[in-house]
């Protein structure tokens, strides 16, 4: 009986074996023809061949990779915050700390103008655009360093790598761009009030984009001079820090004596925080010429720093 049972199944799965083969055949003979790999590259999702020349920037592979960009701005939120227990709350806690250290230090000790403004809108003003420059200035120049091991594993454009970290950069300035507005119409609302916003608050995007693609051009220069220089990153971290002093942060720019005014205005940030700051509060010294500098300047910053980047990161794992 069992001798009987095994024979049946053994015929069985001959039988099913036979109709699978057949069905194959058929859909092989029916299916149209496909062309063959020595013919065409068609079948592959990715071809990677090598750059002929430093103009050869492909920076269409970046938008078809955007997916990739939004994991990437993910996973910086994430390991930023994961196992913090203020969580994202760091976002408003940063900026007002740093405002009430600048009250203290350069309103009430050193007792800077603000031009008539008070001290904590004048502030954290300055404060929410600087942040976003600097914070995203720092982390795009050692993306190459930072992401070493992910550039050694897969391939994927690098470009992608810096752009991912202005967006996210954008995501919290636009966080701390809530607080600064909230605490701006608790002035705008009093009686008495010296803050007199005009119509140049609309420029506030363009601001935005500004100061994130020169961030993000002077980040791809100095990543990539750190790939052979490590020294650089220091002594970026240091020049951050005094090039704040060298823009009107703290400090209007109606405050710089004359002959020294052509020294501040030399810093693209200039342009920025004095135009922001002039939308909103209405104090300040605005002239299309200055920002259209800091655009020309950015442009170029940005130009520049997209060529020696794709330059780089073709032999960047051998210097790592």
């Amino acid at each position: 009986m069992q001798w009987t049972e095994v024979i049946a199944t053994s015929y069985t799965q001959r039988q099913e074996k036979q109709v699978l083969v057949q069905i194959a055949e058929e859909k092989r003979l029916t299916s149209p023809p496909t062309t063959s790999l020595d013919d065409s590259t068609q079948e592959w999702t990715e071809v990677i061949e090598p750059r002929t020349h430093l103009l050869d920037l492909r920076l269409g592979d970046v938008w078809r990779y955007r997916d990739l960009v939004m994991m990437f701005v993910r996973r910086d939120f994430v390991s930023t915050y994961k196992q913090t227990i203020l969580g994202p709350i760091w976002f408003f806690v940063q900026p007002l700390l740093t405002t009430l250290t600048f009250i203290i230090v350069f309103g009430r000790v050193a007792k800077l103008s603000t031009d008539g403004l008070p001290q904590v809108v004048f502030y954290l003003a300055g404060v929410t655009v600087w942040n976003y420059f600097s914070q995203t200035l720092m982390a795009t120049s050692t993306v190459f360093i930072a992401n070493a091991a992910i550039f050694g594993k897969v391939y994927f454009p690098r470009l992608t790598m810096p752009v991912s970290i202005v967006v996210s950069n954008i995501v919290r300035f636009l966080i701390q761009f809530g607080l600064f507005l909230a605490v701006w119409l608790y002035y705008l609302m009093r009686g008495g009030s010296t803050i007199q916003p005009n119509w140049l608050m609309l420029l506030t995007p363009v601001l935005l984009v500004v100061m994130g693609l020169l961030s993000l051009g002077l980040g791809m220069i100095f990543s990539s001079l750190t790939t052979k220089y490590r020294d650089l990153a220091m002594l970026l971290t240091f020049g951050v820090q005094l090039l704040m002093y060298a823009t009107p942060v703290i400090y209007p720019l109606s405050s710089i004596p004359t002959q020294y005014k052509w020294l501040i205005l030399a810093n693209p940030m200039s342009a920025i925080v004095e135009t922001f700051r002039y939308a909103f509060l209405g104090s300040g010294s605005f002239q299309w010429a200055h920002l259209t500098y800091s655009v020309v300047f950015t442009a170029v910053i940005l130009f520049v720093g997209t060529i020696i980047f794709n330059k780089v990161e073709k032999s960047f794992t051998d210097t790592v």
